[in-house]
């Protein structure tokens, strides 16, 4: 295949691919960040401790976490063709992407929360402050710089699932490597393929870094 050839199937395959990751991501983080928090409320001398739901909540994680992601991804069909209408083409891989990412990032926003001193939170209960005060201003803007930097592990690790999801019609790079690639033993567009997954996580990591230096350096300027 020639460049002239590879260039508008490359260019509509990472188009198909940025917004699988996109809107996985919009999901992941509305589903993932509150199930985090609850996680630290409820846990054991936490705001709101609650056995029971602590114990619920951190196995469905825990579950969502251990099933690899194809297994899931082959699982969740039914579900996915009864959401969407369909199981393969780039919206419904939205579905899975986002089921599986949500327990990945909930998790990583739980020890971005731990990590919070503690000291404000009592702080600012001593002032009066309720829960929603405590999560608002406290928790989660403390947190932010760790947060942001579990998004963008978050962000990469769908970029990695929707190339596998390639492999079951998804669309995006994963699908057109396979196709155009692997099955039809053509070299060149694998690897200019697997250039422009690299460039993606290069620049979506860079952005990362570059969000989490600034939410620091403005939180030690506020402290």
């Amino acid at each position: 295949m020639t460049w002239s050839e590879m260039q508008p199937v490359l260019e509509q395959a990472t188009i198909d691919t940025l917004y699988m990751v996109l809107w996985s991501t919009v999901v992941t983080v509305a589903g993932g960040l509150p199930l985090g928090v609850l996680l630290v409320l409820t846990d054991k001398g936490g705001l709101l401790q609650n056995a029971v739901v602590n114990k619920v909540v951190g196995v469905i994680v825990n579950i969502g976490r251990s099933l690899p992601f194809i297994i899931l991804l082959i699982a969740l069909i039914p579900f996915t063709t009864w959401l969407v209408g369909t199981f393969i083409g780039p919206s419904a891989m939205i579905v899975p992407l986002s089921i599986g990412a949500i327990p990945f990032f909930a998790r990583l926003v739980e020890t971005a929360i731990r990590e919070v001193d503690q000291g404000l939170v009592e702080a600012v209960q001593a002032m009066g402050g309720g829960i929603p005060t405590i999560i608002w201003k406290v928790l989660l803007p403390q947190a932010l710089p760790s947060i942001v930097s579990g998004a963008t592990t978050t962000v990469i690790a769908l970029i990695g699932y929707s190339a596998m999801a390639g492999a079951v019609g998804a669309g995006g790079l994963g699908a057109e490597a396979i196709t155009n690639g692997y099955m039809r033993f053509d070299n060149q567009f694998m690897i200019a393929t697997v250039i422009v997954l690299v460039v993606i996580v290069t620049v979506v990591q860079l952005i990362g870094d570059l969000t989490v230096r600034l939410l620091a350096r403005r939180g030690r300027t506020a402290s």
